[in-house]
């Protein structure tokens, strides 16, 4: 786990990379993701058909978060199997790669061209079909206007 010392921000994932997936699920991770995720972090499914990366101790936050959730309703306990039950260890090899099961490959659609994009905590594993789709549709009058309803200007 990273320490973050007194006066210093943690660590953001930030850009997008495109890289390839072969056919036994293992892909390269850009060297300043690497260097961010630390030796021990998880994969799991993703929102929008992407998979989540997080560190360590993103990833102890969220899973806090979702146990936190009562087991008495139906909801809390599909986030936990869609969140918990899919995630996976990971770890790098010496070229800097990491392995993806088959069924998260399968949830996101990973099959060969992908793009890992940091968004702030984590990073999102997408096939690069889906990832353009996501881009086209992107409107950002919506947006906009979302973000002046929660008080955010840019």
């Amino acid at each position: 786990m990273k320490v973050v010392k007194s006066g210093e921000f943690p660590e953001m994932f930030i850009g997008e990379y495109n890289h390839t997936i072969d056919a036994k699920g293992r892909l390269i991770v850009p060297a300043k993701y690497r260097d961010n995720l630390g030796e021990h972090f998880y994969v799991t499914k993703g929102l929008d058909g992407c998979l989540f990366v997080y560190d360590e101790a993103d990833f102890e936050t969220l899973k806090d978060k979702i146990l936190a959730l009562p087991l008495s309703n139906k909801e809390s306990r599909t986030i936990s199997r869609f969140f918990l039950g899919s995630a996976q260890d990971g770890e790098f090899d010496k070229q800097g790669r990491i392995l993806v099961s088959a069924p998260l490959r399968e949830h996101a659609g990973l099959v060969k061209d992908v793009v890992l994009v940091g968004v702030g905590n984590h990073i999102e594993i997408w096939s690069k079909e889906k990832y353009e789709a996501s881009e086209e549709s992107f409107d950002a009058d919506a947006v906009a206007l979302k973000l002046e309803e929660l008080g955010l200007s840019l």
